[in-house]
């Protein structure tokens, strides 16, 4: 892959730049690529043509970073009269933890995670300070409010951002049931930043992890699983880290997507991992049947979505996790009637809501 040889894309020809920018592009890949090049000094020795798209797809993730640190600095000062930590996760906790993650990183919304019985004053405070409810349609509402790790998306009415305040990391109806109180009490504070804070190292990492391996989307998918590489890299130079990393994964009931993170990093990206901890890991293996038919999914639709890059099995497998995202979300009746709702009941627009990529945090 381009960004773990980067060295070699200095012989592409013209053609072979075409393609692989445009596979950039789906995957979401190119900025960091760019910032990968630069990194390496190797960014003047590229041609000129593709040296503009990777260039100007860097300016646009750091343009985005910009606006992130401004929107959840907006944020902390919403949510100071809350009496409740603000926990940033994902693309937010990147930047703000200045993670080698977050280097050419674009993003689509800021998430915070606060404990469930303080959503009620998150979510007052933020409507005062401009923030309303993206979706109005009751049976909506109700979804979120009932069955979802989250309340229904907030957007800034001024703005345009998004926010996704959780209350947890999995829907409360899903078959991994997560110890989110374990999960909040570890939480870290951001240094130079008042009530701003990050989830620890390991669970930041088995919260990436969650987030890849129980969604049906894959159009960011191997983004996010180079987002994991950045965090074993990175993290795995911390004293203790390898150590903590599978205890905390049992103690939070997160073993199952660890152990594929660990599996789909090394095999994939050729992450540096200890043995011992690859041993330790294989406590949340599935099934040899179950192993390998995840093995043959997960290697097709962790690619980029892109034409160059699909053969015959990748639809389906990308299909079959689709379902399978599903199938472990909710009970199969709740399933069932909720996926029927959605293909036949479509509820009114509201031209107030627009596309996030409308705005400065664009996708």
């Amino acid at each position: 892959m381009a960004l773990l040889t980067p060295q070699s894309l200095c012989h592409l020809s013209a053609l072979e730049w075409d393609l692989l920018i445009r596979q950039g592009r789906r995957a979401n890949l190119l900025a960091r690529l760019a910032h990968k090049l630069t990194q390496d000094g190797l960014i003047d020795a590229i041609s000129l043509a593709p040296r503009h798209h990777l260039t100007s797809a860097l300016k646009m993730a750091q343009r985005q970073e910009t606006a992130l640190r401004w929107e959840v600095e907006c944020i902390g000062q919403a949510l100071m009269d809350a009496e409740v930590k603000v926990v940033l996760l994902k693309g937010a906790a990147y930047v703000m933890a200045e993670l080698a993650a977050a280097h050419g990183r674009t993003f689509s919304d800021v998430d915070i995670i606060v404990p469930k019985n303080r959503l009620g004053r998150c979510e007052s405070e933020l409507m005062i300070h401009g923030w309303q409810c993206s979706h109005y349609d009751e049976y909506d509402q109700r979804y979120y409010r009932r069955w979802m790790h989250e309340i229904p998306p907030m957007r800034h009415v001024r703005r345009g951002t998004t926010i996704d305040v959780h209350h947890t990391i999995l829907p409360e109806t899903a078959r991994v049931k997560v110890n989110t109180t374990a999960l909040l009490e570890g939480v870290v504070a951001l240094p130079g930043h008042t009530n701003l804070y990050v989830l620890q190292p390991t669970d930041m990492l088995l919260h990436s992890a969650t987030h890849l391996f129980h969604e049906g989307d894959f159009e960011e998918g191997l983004r996010d699983l180079f987002d994991l590489d950045s965090l074993f890299r990175q993290f795995g130079d911390m004293h203790g880290f390898w150590g903590n990393l599978v205890p905390r994964a049992v103690a939070l009931g997160l073993t199952r997507p660890l152990y594929y993170a660990l599996r789909y990093t090394t095999l994939m990206l050729d992450t540096p991992v200890p043995r011992h901890v690859l041993e330790l890991a294989r406590i949340g293996k599935p099934p040899p049947l179950v192993a390998q038919l995840m093995d043959a999914c997960y290697l097709r639709a962790l690619r980029p979505v892109h034409a160059s890059t699909s053969s015959l099995g990748t639809w389906p497998a990308r299909f079959a996790l689709y379902v399978r995202s599903h199938w472990i979300r909710m009970p199969f009746f709740l399933l069932a009637y909720h996926l029927g709702r959605k293909a036949f009941i479509r509820p009114e627009s509201h031209d107030e809501e627009k596309s996030i990529a409308d705005v400065d945090l664009k996708a």
